[in-house]
């Protein structure tokens, strides 16, 4: 699931291919597509991005035309808010309109030729889209760009209960945490070096007020990313708000998981993580049913009868590439399990409990053996009337 640091490098992308871009016509959308139109067209207008937490806000600005007529009057409207939600698996793509690709479903056409297209892609369909919108209220400041009142509102909101529960997964709650997943959760907590199920609020009440190195925050994330693309380097830091800020800026450093999302590249990313889906970590779910890695032990609000689980990464991009992997790999599973079916059986086993007998059939038996030996005695003359006997005794059989 794209966090905070995708989300931002999702704007500088969109920022980068438009800048000097005119567009035009009417925003398009994908007929499969549940989401709401979006309800703006304009003969010329520019798009500009900026993000805040797990948000992305386009800006459409009609281009106001130096000619005194119809159009002029329709460019003068004022510019169009559109915020996005990406979701499982959104992102932006800029394409020829040939090149669309096939899950785009917010569209934005260039006033070029040959055309060209920004189109908003989501696989999934669990990404959104609001005309007209604003940031969503029950958000917080973005751990990325709103640092100090980030810092600020959790601080001093420490009473609410949401702080009741484990720190991994109040660092989930966009109330407070805006722009923090679960890739992100798990790699600050390994750095703060604080078991995943202990009580927020234990870990977060003796922080101070103000982050005094605010200012080296950024500078120390670089060096941490250029470490990181010679090795891994653990950073041990005691301050688990500081480490909200600087590791989703040290992805940010990295490139993220590979923007521009047309060509991928996670191999910066995947050598990046110290504790997230890499091996020897462990791995349990939480009280939400999310998986969280961590190393050692889990602490003592762990959901009972948990078991930690050592984690073989065996498909390096499974949580970051939303392809068929998964489902090739979930075939395989079911094939290999289809196949031992067949060894399950047990033939001799089950003859053995077909071939014995009812109590009823078994006395029948008896007695048509004992009439057998009576007949062999008494001789030939008497053994068609047996055939019949056996015959019968089958039948009720």
């Amino acid at each position: 699931m794209p966090e905070g640091p995708e989300l931002h490098l999702a704007s500088l992308f969109v920022n980068r291919v438009c800048a000097g871009v005119v567009f035009s016509g009417h925003v398009e959308k994908s007929d499969v597509s549940k989401g709401p139109q979006v309800p703006f067209s304009s003969d010329a207008y520019r798009i500009s991005a900026t993000s805040r937490g797990k948000e992305v806000r386009l800006t459409l600005t009609p281009i106001k035309s130096d000619m005194k007529s119809k159009v002029k009057a329709e460019d003068d409207r004022p510019p169009m808010d559109v915020v996005f939600r990406f979701g499982m698996s959104g992102y932006f793509r800029f394409t020829p309109v040939d090149e669309l690709p096939k899950h785009a479903h917010v569209r934005f056409y260039t006033n070029e030729d040959p055309q060209r297209v920004l189109s908003f892609v989501d696989t999934r369909r669990f990404g959104s889209w609001q005309p007209n919108g604003t940031w969503q209220r029950d958000r917080g400041p973005c751990v990325m760009l709103e640092y100090e009142s980030f810092r600020e509102k959790v601080l001093s909101n420490l009473s609410d209960k949401a702080f009741d529960r484990p720190i991994c997964e109040a660092l989930l709650n966009q109330n407070y945490f805006n722009g923090i997943g679960n890739y992100l959760r798990a790699e600050i907590l390994y750095r703060a070096n604080i078991p995943p199920f202990v009580k927020a609020r234990s870990v977060l009440e003796g922080l101070p007020a103000k982050d005094e190195n605010t200012k080296e925050v950024k500078e120390a994330a670089t060096e941490k990313c250029d470490a990181a693309g010679r090795g891994r380097v653990k950073t041990v830091c005691s301050d688990i708000l500081s480490l909200c800020h600087s590791v989703p800026l040290e992805v940010i450093g990295l490139g993220g998981k590979g923007y521009d999302p047309g060509d991928a590249d996670f191999t910066e990313f995947e050598s990046w993580l110290q504790c997230y889906y890499v091996d020897g970590m462990n791995s349990i779910r939480d009280h939400n049913g999310r998986t969280i890695w961590f190393k050692g032990n889990p602490g003592p609000m762990a959901p009972k009868g948990s078991k930690s689980l050592k984690t073989k990464r065996r498909i390096k991009k499974s949580e970051h590439d939303y392809t068929d992997r998964k489902k090739a790999t979930k075939k395989k599973r079911t094939g290999s399990i289809s196949n031992e079916k067949p060894v399950k059986k047990d033939p001799g086993t089950i003859k053995k409990v077909k071939d014995v007998p009812r109590k009823q059939s078994g006395t029948r038996r008896q007695n048509a053996s004992k009439n057998r030996l009576h007949t062999e005695e008494a001789g030939e003359n008497k053994i068609p009337k047996m055939h019949k006997k056996n015959q019968f005794d089958r039948a009720s059989d």
